[in-house]
């Protein structure tokens, strides 16, 4: 089968998708040069001789190939974890299912679900020419200024929800944070309540972690949070609610305050490193 596998060189998500791509046939790897134009690279993807084309479960990944699916009239599978032939094992609902769907026709339409799969080597990429159709263009970006670790790169991360109860809540979150080493994330009724910055959500519509530990406190655990935590390979819940949903996905729990909890751990760490 010749693939064609839309990535971002560098990115770490398009080396997932490309280590799925290449178990359905021949790779042929491409990316773009400039400005992000959905529609733009869209077609110029459509116009390439493929019988699949694959990309990362991303903004970017699930937004181009919806519309090369438009274009060419194929359905289109996002947040694929398996593919057998034509049948493919999606996750639906932020997460919180699995379904098996039959893809028609030819070419194949899926981008792969983050952080379910084993990075590869992208190696060779092709640069594709796409037409400029008109979309508003960047003309300068400038960084927020940030200290500390990034939360889509942090190994751990301290997240803090509604039982935090309010922006000032949040130095004791920050604090145990700073101690491992780790960033501070939160969920998105605490962006919604500008408690803290949207850079800070973690979540479907925030950012997708995938830190070696994630510890949410007072966070209930919201299908969408749960889509974005899902990638943390174990998970603390500090909660006051033993039925709270975050439980069911937790790895460890503790049942409390965590505005006794988390000083206390934040204390012992302390006390061990003294």
């Amino acid at each position: 089968m010749n693939v064609l596998c839309f990535v971002e060189p560098g990115d770490e998500l398009s080396a997932q998708a490309v280590g799925v791509a290449r178990s359905l046939g021949d790779v042929r790897a491409v990316t773009f040069d400039g400005a992000y134009q959905p529609a733009a690279w869209a077609k110029a993807l459509a116009a390439q001789p493929a019988e699949a084309i694959v990309a990362a479960g991303s903004d970017r990944g699930n937004e181009v190939l919806a519309h090369v699916g438009a274009i060419l009239d194929r359905p289109f599978a996002a947040n694929v974890t398996a593919i057998a032939g034509d049948v493919v094992t999606r996750q639906r609902w932020g997460g919180s299912l699995v379904e098996e769907a039959r893809l028609h026709g030819s070419p194949q339409l899926l981008t792969v679900a983050p952080h379910t799969q084993p990075a590869a080597e992208i190696g060779d990429v092709e640069m594709l020419a796409a037409e400029d159709d008109g979309s508003p263009r960047v003309l300068e970006r400038i960084e927020e200024s940030s200290t500390g670790v990034s939360l889509r790169e942090a190994k751990v991360v301290v997240g803090g929800g509604r039982g935090v109860g309010s922006a000032e809540g949040f130095a004791i979150i920050e604090e145990l944070a700073a101690l491992l080493g780790g960033a501070v994330g939160c969920s998105r009724v605490v962006t919604s309540a500008g408690w803290r910055p949207h850079t800070d959500q973690v979540g479907q519509t925030g950012t997708k972690i995938s830190a070696d530990l994630y510890v949410a406190c007072g966070i209930s655990g919201a299908t969408q949070h749960v889509a974005g935590a899902r990638g943390a390979k174990r998970i603390l819940a500090v909660n006051t609610d033993p039925e709270a949903p975050i439980l069911a996905v937790a790895d460890y729990a503790v049942i409390g305050d965590l505005h006794e909890v988390v000083p206390a751990i934040s204390a012992e760490l302390r006390r061990v490193r003294a």
